[in-house]
């Protein structure tokens, strides 16, 4: 692999590790949050909700900007909201401003910061035999990214406080704008992809994905993914408090998480360059799915907190790669982040609803058992939902390649 493609790889997982790491760190502020603001979990859980949401919905929006004009430029900008809701959140004292910055701000900076982008911009500039795996490094990034920002973060909120944390915090986003240079340059496919794919029009390649019954199920498995992680990532830390567990035991598992996905999601981005990828994803949620089921029956301790934390870890983000590398495999790079921003929404709905309803249950309950059961139950019906998916290239990728025959 040459140097070019090696330094588009390393700058697009370090794009996300900044990117993801610093939102998954934000549960770890929800109690001290909600305790000096006088505000209930559901509130909080709102702010991150609206993030969720707003990533979703402008996902599919600068995907279509980076397929026509390069990632560089949504990733500049990004990088600007990113940095300015973080300096937001740090001075905030009301509910608004915490659904300002951390909701608005930070959801858009995370359109324009996160997969489609990113991803794109890899599997464009990629090798097809080598895309699954590189999809799969990238994606990894922002793995590390969690595991270096739990602890991080944990270490700033007890030294500076909240919002002292959330400002250094801000000062870290801005070294996603350098960054975006490996990135740039007009969107290119080549050899037999140009000519595959160029007379394609993007609202050609929509309806074709639109009419894909597998592309259908992916963007409804993908739902699910959100709705697990996102829950986790925000609650799971309160959750351990609520048990009786330390605010060090919750960063703590939330590194693990990010460490061990680094190792999960490399393995499904380097086993779905071999492997079926549609049987991976079923593999997957099923073992998220028995993950959690073991840990609700399980005594709470630091112990079981942590092995929970590693095996869900090793399960986390595979998803990622897996979906997106279907999603070039079937329809080809050349829209691939409209494409995959468009799955993604689906995620962000289901991210909504997760982190959101694991408020509200909270609130309204004093527990989170029946969020916990509600994704087991999300899992399986997600692993069953991938099976159908015909894998299998579009005729229009094959049919030159018939004809040729």
């Amino acid at each position: 692999m040459s140097r070019g493609l090696v330094a588009v790889i390393a700058c697009g997982a370090l794009i996300l590790s900044l990117s993801l790491g610093t939102r998954q760190s934000f549960g770890l502020f929800l109690h001290p949050v909600t305790t000096d603001l006088g505000i209930g979990r559901e509130t909080f859980a709102m702010a991150m909700a609206i993030q969720n949401i707003l990533w979703g919905l402008f996902q599919p929006v600068t995907g279509m900007i980076a397929d026509k004009f390069g990632a560089a430029r949504v990733v500049l900008v990004g990088a600007a909201l990113y940095t300015l809701g973080l300096i937001v959140m740090s001075g905030m004292t009301t509910p608004f401003e915490l659904h300002l910055g951390a909701g608005v701000l930070i959801g858009i900076a995370m359109a324009a910061t996160g997969f489609s982008v990113i991803l794109g911009a890899v599997a464009r500039k990629v090798p097809a035999e080598r895309r699954s795996m590189a999809l799969g490094i990238v994606s990894a990034g922002g793995s590390f990214g969690q595991f270096a920002m739990a602890p991080v973060g944990q270490a700033l909120i007890a030294a500076q406080g909240w919002p002292g944390a959330f400002l250094i915090l801000a000062f870290f986003a801005t070294a996603i704008a350098p960054l975006a240079v490996a990135v740039a340059g007009r969107p290119e496919t080549s050899g037999a992809q140009v000519a595959m794919s160029d007379s394609q029009t993007l609202p050609e390649a929509l309806r074709e994905a639109a009419g894909h019954r597998g592309y259908l199920y992916l963007t409804t498995g993908f739902f699910v993914c959100g709705f697990q992680v996102v829950f986790v990532a925000v609650h799971l830390p309160a959750y351990l408090l609520d048990v009786g567990l330390t605010a060090g035991t919750g960063a703590t598992a939330l590194a693990l998480i990010g460490i061990f996905n680094i190792i999960g999601t490399y393995a499904c981005g380097a086993l779905g360059g071999r492997y079926s990828k549609k049987w991976l994803l079923s593999g997957l949620y099923i073992l998220r799915a028995l993950v959690i089921a073991v840990f609700l029956v399980l005594p709470k301790t630091e112990l079981s907190v942590y092995v929970f934390a590693a095996a869900l870890g090793l399960l986390w983000l595979g998803t990622v790669p897996l979906t997106s590398g279907l999603v070039a495999q079937i329809f080809g790079v050349r829209y691939m982040a409209t494409l995959f921003g468009l799955v993604f929404f689906s995620h962000q709905l289901g991210s909504f609803l997760g982190v959101w309803i694991g408020g509200v249950v909270y609130d309204t309950t004093g527990s989170y058992d029946s969020v916990w059961i509600a994704s087991i139950a999300l899992g399986i019906a997600a692993a069953l939902i991938h099976m159908p998916i015909a894998e299998k290239p579009v005729a229009r990728l094959t049919a030159p390649r018939q004809m040729r025959a």
